[in-house]
């Protein structure tokens, strides 16, 4: 095992560790082993978990989730700089892949927004404001105005332009030299949101996805307008330094057009850096601005756990995230749109509601971290029955899931399977159980007599039976 990263405090919280083996009827854990009340039940679930150990161990796991996003992107950052200074194929595969690795972790932290925590309210001084005053917008919103970036196609699937054209720049920041001589993070922060319209995000994963792999037009070789199974094709001499290779696409462009493309890519990169590092301080143990205040909180932190893990499961990623997407059948609408890892970004936001429930991540280093979960303290608490099938809601999201996962690798990325007629029962399987596993996190809401608002209130759209 990896030695810890992590703090002396944060090892001294993560001392209490369950391991949970329910037993037949799912009441073991809460007898000794002689059948009566005592200190541990015989499948090591301790009769004294209290709720403050399971929210110290929610907060143990934010803050390794958000270190390990901050380490990912700074290790991209590095990959990126290398590939900028040398643009060979060899090194564009680098880049891809480390932005795909950067994904990893962050796509599990997302059960920590809805919550008015860090990522939702953090302040650029790094202290607390209200909800909404946080860089969650500058870090994953999506979809992209990416024709304020760079060059795009006149359509998207048959959309006439892939942010408000009302508000659009006269060319792009990276074309337009000269209202924009200078490309750094001051100014990619100052044309996001352009017009004060949320459609127009210029920073974040998704702009650096973007920059990477260009927008994602392909077609099958059937002629049938299908889409096939790659993602952008960007083309590597997009960035080229070389005197007179550079590119726009298959168009020949002067050559600082590709050395401001790689000054854009660096700079969006150095913002999700600064934003990232602000998440990973407040969540840091003992030290951190949000740490103590959360642990301090009581019901009202479990209540927060909670409520998160209801708010993502359904409203943000069942609703948001793929029923309008199988809807619209969009890849407008699809989250990861450019390099098609959609599957990915709905397997770990699931997983992150899992991880919560059970109080267990694995760290980027392989490190595994654990602490008392949501599962015991509703054993101990006599919860048995829900406990299991919330437990067993969260396994067949997480199949679910996987299929989506699986087919992507090998070939059937969830833009194709959105499509009539391909495998849009896989993507409903998801939405189901997802939803499934919303009606047993609002049951347990009740159960540990906790207050959260409503779980179903971030999407429109009607899902689930």
């Amino acid at each position: 095992m990896n030695k810890s990263s992590i703090s002396l405090a944060l090892l001294l919280a993560l001392s209490l560790t369950a391991c949970v083996d329910d037993g037949d009827d799912g009441t073991q854990g809460v007898d000794g082993t002689d059948g009566v009340s005592g200190t541990n039940g015989i499948d090591g679930v301790s009769n004294f978990v209290t709720r403050t150990d399971v929210i110290t161990s929610n907060a143990n796991i934010a803050y390794a989730a958000y270190a390990d996003s901050l380490i990912s992107v700074q290790t991209m950052r590095d990959t990126l700089a290398t590939f900028i200074a040398q643009p060979t194929e060899a090194n564009f595969s680098s880049a891809k892949k480390s932005w795909l690795a950067s994904r990893e972790p962050y796509g599990q932290t997302e059960v920590y927004r809805f919550r008015a925590g860090p990522i939702d309210a953090v302040l650029a001084d790094g202290t607390m404001g209200e909800d909404g005053d946080g860089p969650e917008g500058r870090i994953n919103a999506w979809p992209l105005g990416e024709a304020i970036i760079d060059y795009v196609a006149v359509e998207v699937d048959g959309d006439s332009g892939p942010e408000n054209a009302a508000n659009a720049l006269s060319g792009n920041v990276i074309a337009n030299t000269a209202d924009y001589p200078i490309i750094d993070a001051q100014t990619i922060q100052s044309v996001s949101e352009f017009g004060e319209d949320e459609r127009n995000v210029t920073i974040g994963y998704h702009a650096i996805e973007f920059l990477l792999w260009g927008q994602d037009l392909n077609e099958d070789s059937s002629g049938s307008g299908d889409r096939d199974s790659s993602g952008g094709q960007r083309p590597v001499t997009d960035f080229s330094i070389a005197l007179g290779e550079c590119t726009s696409g298959d168009v020949a462009v002067t050559d600082d057009i590709c050395a401001r493309r790689g000054d854009y890519l660096l700079a969006v990169t150095d913002v999700l850096i600064a934003d990232l590092a602000i998440i990973a301080s407040a969540w840091e143990p003992s030290a951190g601005v949000h740490y103590n205040a959360f642990i301090a909180g009581g019901d009202q932190s479990l209540a927060k756990i909670l409520e998160g893990m209801g708010r993502l499961s359904y409203g943000e990623l069942a609703g948001e995230r793929i029923n309008i997407s199988l809807k619209t059948d969009s890849q407008e609408d699809e989250h990861s749109c450019f390099s098609d890892n959609t599957h990915r970004d709905i397997f770990l936001n699931a997983k992150g509601v899992q991880n919560s429930f059970n109080a267990s991540y694995t760290r980027i280093d392989g490190e595994q971290i654990e602490g008392a979960s949501i599962y015991d303290l509703m054993v101990v608490e006599g919860e048995h029955e829900l406990a299991n099938n919330l437990r067993a809601s969260l396994e067949a999201t997480m199949a679910a899931a996987a299929v989506i996962d699986t087919k992507a690798k090998t070939g059937t990325p969830f833009d194709v399977l959105i499509q009539q007629g391909i495998n849009q029962p896989n993507v409903v399987a998801v939405i189901d159980t997802l939803v499934n596993q919303t009606n047993y996190i609002e049951q347990a809401i009740v159960a540990l007599g906790v207050t959260t608002n409503d779980l179903r209130q971030d999407t429109e759209e009607p899902i689930g039976g």
